[in-house]
């Protein structure tokens, strides 16, 4: 006889990701059902904690960070997951990564605290390239816009200071802060990075728009260029 499918209806309170949330406290759930929450109903004879497990089995990692690394199309690739679905998903990391950058409150100067940007920025370390983020500063060091510069390759996409100042200008920045990520998770600067940065900090002390910091994010670790001192170590 074939194998019989119990659906989530019939399986123990316990075993069912709401109840179990419910009795428990979501702190207790598993990422598949966590996942299986969010995607609510199953397919072709799956339970959603069975299709959410399917969905981790296939995702950049197999953990469930690796959801920040697709896209729409990737997830709808999935068996199982169809344009609804891929948009639930992506609407959970949305809604992750603006929940990492309002933990701290707009209060903070980020210029003096590098740690409280690279954690508001934690989710660009699960990115696939590199993304270059530019924070625009008041005079009190409060961010007034953020911008993303380009994303694919630090050296190559932002090959001189043009754009950054461009864009400091047109925002109207007092001052700046840089971010990106190395998608290796290491952090520490390359040779380019420095270098580059080197340019950066000689063009906004020209013009009046200076660089605070340069935050690399890795995997749980970030370097900051003014707390580590490569603002000012020569190339």
């Amino acid at each position: 006889m074939g194998k019989t499918i119990q659906t989530m209806k019939e399986l123990p309170a316990s075993e069912r990701p709401y109840e179990k949330c419910v009795m428990y406290g979501p702190q207790v759930l598993s990422d598949a059902e966590l996942l299986a929450v969010i995607i609510r109903t199953g397919c072709g004879g799956m339970r959603s904690t069975e299709l959410a497990q399917k969905v981790l089995q296939h995702i950049p990692g197999k953990r469930i960070g690796g959801l920040f690394q697709m896209s729409q199309e990737q997830l709808q690739e999935l068996e199982g997951i169809g344009r609804v679905k891929a948009i639930q998903l992506r609407c959970l990391t949305e809604i992750t990564k603006r929940m990492m950058r309002s933990l701290d409150g707009e209060e903070i100067l980020l210029c003096d605290n590098p740690a409280i940007v690279a954690r508001a920025y934690l989710s660009m370390r699960f990115l696939e390239t590199e993304q270059v983020r530019l924070l625009i500063l008041d005079g009190k060091n409060a961010v007034q816009d953020d911008l993303e510069l380009s994303n694919g390759s630090f050296n190559a996409s932002l090959a001189a200071p043009r754009e950054i100042f461009y864009n400091a200008l047109k925002h109207k920045a007092v001052s700046i802060l840089l971010l990106h990520n190395h998608p290796s998770g290491d952090p520490t600067p390359s040779k380019d990075d420095i270098i580059l940065t080197k340019r950066i900090i000689e063009t906004g002390n020209l013009i009046g728009i200076p660089l605070v910091d340069h935050i690399i994010i890795g995997d749980n670790r970030y370097v900051s260029f003014r707390e580590s001192g490569y603002m000012d170590k020569p190339v």
